[in-house]
């Protein structure tokens, strides 16, 4: 796991989230190995969380 990546279960931003996803990729040169791609689906399981709990967020404020 990155050393930026944060336990499963803490919130962290999309953009945050984003920024660890692009550094995975350059670590590995556009090819990930299976250990990677564990790592690469935490990520973006963990991006999709991020960017709902910001769009509902969002709409809580707009309210």
């Amino acid at each position: 796991m990155s050393p930026h990546s944060a336990s499963p279960g803490s919130a962290r931003s999309s953009a945050e989230l984003n920024e660890d996803i692009r550094h995975l990729w350059q670590r590995a040169g556009g090819y990930l190995t299976a250990e990677q791609r564990r790592e690469y689906e935490q990520l973006v399981t963990r991006w999709s969380a991020a960017v709902e709990r910001e769009r509902a967020a969002a709409l809580l404020e707009a309210a």
